[in-house]
């Protein structure tokens, strides 16, 4: 029955201001805004909600990876545009906070909400 329906993902954060500039600034994504709501435009015509939730917690996962095709200058350019790399205990992350040789390489950050993101390694 859904299975045509073009689906598409959403999260919420605390502050749409902030976070309009976080995923439009920072991170250079395609973003509008509609009825106090964010809609990301992602590569391949996919898109999430951003909506806000004045209670809001964040998750303890990843909810969005970008894959990228050259994870060192990713996190070096983002690291440029004031994205602060996590480092999480027990992880074996270099200088830059990727971790390297345990699946893809990977690195994780967080919007301004307390999600966490990460830029993966095609």
């Amino acid at each position: 029955m859904l299975a045509n329906s073009k689906a598409f993902g959403g999260f919420s954060v605390n502050d749409i201001a902030r976070a309009k500039d976080f995923y439009a600034g920072a991170l250079g994504l395609s973003v509008t805004e509609a009825n106090g709501m964010l809609t990301l435009e992602l590569a391949g015509g996919n898109h999430v909600l951003v909506y806000p939730k004045d209670n809001h917690v964040p998750a303890t996962f990843t909810i969005l990876n970008f894959p990228v095709e050259d994870i060192d200058k990713t996190v070096d350019d983002l690291t440029d545009r004031g994205v602060r790399f996590e480092r999480y205990e027990g992880m074996p992350q270099d200088g830059k906070g990727i971790m390297r040789g345990n699946g893809p390489n990977i690195a994780w950050f967080t919007d301004p909400a307390g999600n966490v993101l990460s830029v993966i390694q095609q």
